[in-house]
């Protein structure tokens, strides 16, 4: 069969990549190989690209994207979710950095060099709305200007199976001279699907209680919280009979007086704590045979900064429909 040539930008520890191409197992589910081939994958963060390396036949390389020339390749599908950080809603900033606003710039940058078939650029669903949606429409604008018909869409994690309500805007983009028009995938969970109930955050946390001590907030930060004032903001403790809010890439850092999701042990105790790296893997829907490298605060980040693999999954299938159309 034959296999589709893909390049992947910013791609941390891989979780877009392991959707695209397929061929793990997460919650019971298989999730079958796609054919496609990655001849490039890059990052500027070491860490991320050592996890990569761990997991992947095809290896990344450190690279800084605005020193990035892959302009002798030819590929079918550029993807790549460009950092989002001064678009965050959990830790916004309302100017965003000139060098990271340049970031969409570069990844059009190679876009028109490489000139794939098709693109997919994520970011968080704070790109979509900041500033009235300005840096969003300035991005598609430019992707617009180099040949590609775009389509976009905010897409929810937990209506692809995945316990965690992550919202992230999908900029789609198909080169003009392809006559097709692009097809978000249909969500498989929630309402408006085949299945109507949403996976649990209980799949995943099957025991309240960790194996180390460390992963607890201590009485002095709970007795800090309880006297703060009512306008301050407090972690969230999470119902797992229902969905997780959004995985961070600050986890390691979590405290009560945050807007990050936490455990509550017990109630009589008042007992708290952090998701361990493991949890927060399996709740982004890396598989269990996932490795990670680096300190468990390096894990956290590559986590919290990843494409869910399972919805890249989902997202392949309709890429291919592309792809194969195309070639036929």
């Amino acid at each position: 069969m034959r296999k589709f040539k893909a390049i992947s930008l910013f791609c941390g520890c891989g979780g877009a990549d392991l959707g695209l191409i397929g061929g793990f197992n997460y919650l019971d589910q298989n999730y079958p190989d796609n054919p496609f081939k990655i001849i490039h994958a890059s990052d500027i963060n070491a860490k991320a690209v050592e996890t990569y390396n761990l997991n992947f036949e095809h290896k990344a390389s450190i690279q800084d994207i605005h020193e990035l020339d892959i302009s002798n390749l030819k590929a079918d599908v550029i993807i790549g979710g460009f950092p989002c950080q001064p678009f965050s809603t959990v830790n916004p900033t309302k100017t965003p950095s000139k060098k990271s606003n340049q970031l969409f710039w570069e990844m059009a940058r190679v876009i028109n060099d490489v000139k794939p078939s098709i693109f997919v650029a994520e970011n968080v669903q704070g790109f979509y709305r900041l500033n009235n949606g300005f840096y969003f429409k300035l991005a598609c604008n430019e992707f617009k200007k180099i040949g590609y018909q775009i389509f976009h869409k905010l897409l929810d994690t937990s209506e692809y199976g995945i316990p965690q309500k992550r919202k992230r805007i999908f900029i789609v983009g198909v080169r003009n001279d392809i006559k097709s028009l692009f097809e978000f995938p249909n969500p498989t969970h929630g309402e408006d699907s085949c299945l109507t109930e949403k996976v649990k955050l209980s799949e995943i946390i099957k025991d309240l209680w960790p194996k180390e001590e460390k992963y607890f907030f201590s009485k002095r930060a709970v007795e800090g919280v309880k006297k703060a004032k009512n306008n301050m903001k407090r972690a969230v403790a999470q119902d797992i009979n229902g969905q997780c809010l959004t995985i961070t890439s600050h986890l390691a850092k979590v405290s009560l007086n945050s807007r990050d999701p936490v455990l509550l042990v017990s109630k009589e105790k008042e007992l708290y704590r952090r998701f361990t790296p493991q949890e927060a893997a399996s709740i982004q829907s890396f598989p269990l045979n996932f490795r990670f490298h680096g300190s468990e605060g390096d894990s956290y980040r590559q986590i919290g900064n990843a494409i869910s693999p399972v919805l890249m999954w989902h997202l392949s299938k309709s890429i291919l429909k592309i792809l194969k159309k195309e070639k036929s």
